[in-house]
Order: C-alpha cells, then structure tokens, then sequence
C-alpha cells in the first residue's frame, strides 16, 4: 500500500495515534500520557503594579534563544495570544521598537489586552500592534526587520488529544493544510528579514512536517540561509523565576517534549540567520 493510501485510512483518535506511533515508536504511549497532563505554566510579570502573564515554560526557552542585541526593528508576526511579544519586549534594547501582528480579529484584541494590561508605559509605547495577514505583510517594501519571530499555526496535538471534537475530526490532511500555510508565512518572513538578520521558527506541534521539514525547504529554497544553534540569549530573571526546560536536538532546530521536560512543550523552534 503506498503511503498516500495509508495515510487516508488514518483518521479519527485511532488514526491519530497510529500516525504518532509511527513517528515516535514505543516512546509515543509516554509522550501521550504527558500531553494529557498539565503543562508546566510560567508566571511573567514585568513590573508588579501590572498584570502577570502565564505561559509554557517551553515557550520561554524558545524566546529566550532569540538574540536581540542590536536588534531596531522586531516583528513578532503571529503574536497573539501574546506571550513570546512580553518576552521580546521585555528583554530587546531601549531604542527598539517591536511590531506585534495577529490576522485574526479575535485573537488581536486579545493580543492588545495582553500587551495593554503586562507591559509599563516606557516599554508599550515602542510596542505597535498590528492585524494583518502575515502571508502577505511582505508585499510592502516597508516591512523590512531585523529580527522576525514566526510562532506559526500549527497542529497543536496537545489540544487536539484533549478535545474530542478535533479528535475525532483529525487526519493527515490537517497537517498537510497547515505546512502549506506555515510555508506562506515562513517565505513571507524570510523576504522581509535584512542581511544579517535573524529569523526564529516556532510551533507547538510533534510532527517533522511542520517543524524540520518546513526548516529544510526555506534552506532549498532560499540562498543565505545559516541555521545556528539556539542558546539562551536574554537575561529573564527579572521578570521570571520559573526554571527553563531542557530541549532535544532535531536537524535544524530544538524540541521541547513534556515527557522529558515535566510537562512543558511540546515546543519546536529553529534560529536562522540570513547571511
């Protein structure tokens, strides 16, 4: 049976887990067990008069990795629901300015609260916040950074093992959709990304063809482009205590996995630099 064929048999939480099994083998049962459970949240608060923000100690790590020094023009390009734009904000230079953009209106508004609500005065106002399509924020040859994080839309298989409805709704095909529009964003970010300059890949997702496999065809596609290895570059602990996870090394970038890392994750990211 060729692999097309399989995969269109794969389909529902039975589905679901033999597409996983395949990918992670007996390590799969475990690596479920931990999606199950509760994520290991971080408090992030950047002055105490403010709101505290929660996030996945994994998506710390992943922010953290991304070296702002230097750095004038910062976008995050799929902000919302905010997290990683309080990290950015909170650890890039004084004379930076960060450009958050969300596409859906919803999550925009949210995306807006949270920077309203977590972020002082002499910090929000050098954060802009945007609700565009990030696919297409490229088209305008304004948009020129020098830094750009993509925390891209993504299969999210924690959410999905916890709701049945997306459960058993699933098949292969949502992953294929979702690489086709990781892709737009990615080639997107990367035409707007300046010499020199450093582009951070993100998602929540398990599987290689949103994550290496994404990575491996921005470098086919693309000439200049250097994967570096992502170590801590920011400085948190002023604003957080939470211990930061250990990661797992993939071809082109670093995996948080809540089965080893005491539930946080699942976090992927991949630093790259256009040379």
């Amino acid at each position: 049976m060729k692999q097309s064929e399989r995969a269109q048999k794969l389909k529902g939480e039975s589905g679901f887990n033999k597409y996983y099994e395949a990918l992670y083998g007996e390590r799969w049962a475990s690596l479920r067990d931990a999606l199950h459970g509760e994520p290991d949240y971080a408090e992030y608060r950047l002055d105490f008069a403010l709101e505290p923000y929660y996030l996945d100690s994994g998506s710390i790590r992943c922010a953290v990795s991304f070296p702002l020094n230097g750095a004038k023009r910062i976008l995050d390009l799929c902000a919302a629901p905010g997290g990683k734009t309080l990290v950015l904000a909170s650890c890039m230079d004084t004379d930076a300015e960060l450009l958050s953009n969300e596409r859906s209106v919803d999550r925009y508004n949210r995306l807006v609260n949270v920077c309203d609500s977590c972020l002082p005065e002499s910090i929000r106002k050098r954060v802009h916040v945007s609700c565009k399509d990030g696919a297409r924020l490229c088209q305008n040859p304004d948009n020129q950074f020098d830094r750009i994080l993509l925390d891209a839309p993504c299969s999210s298989e924690r959410h999905v093992l916890t709701d049945s409805r997306y459960l058993n709704e699933w098949s292969p095909s949502r992953i294929r959709t979702l690489a086709v529009a990781q892709w737009a964003l990615l080639s997107s970010a990367w035409r707007m990304l300046m010499p020199g300059g450093y582009l951070l890949y993100s998602t929540c997702a398990l599987c290689l063809e949103e994550n290496d496999e994404i990575i491996a065809r921005l470098i086919k596609k693309f000439e200049g482009a250097k994967i570096m290895e992502p170590v801590v570059a920011n400085d948190i602990t002023p604003f957080c205590s939470a211990k930061l996870p250990g990661c797992e090394k993939t071809e082109y970038g670093m995996h948080v996995l809540p089965d080893k890392q005491g539930g946080a994750g699942p976090l992927y990211f991949s630093l790259i630099q256009k040379c």
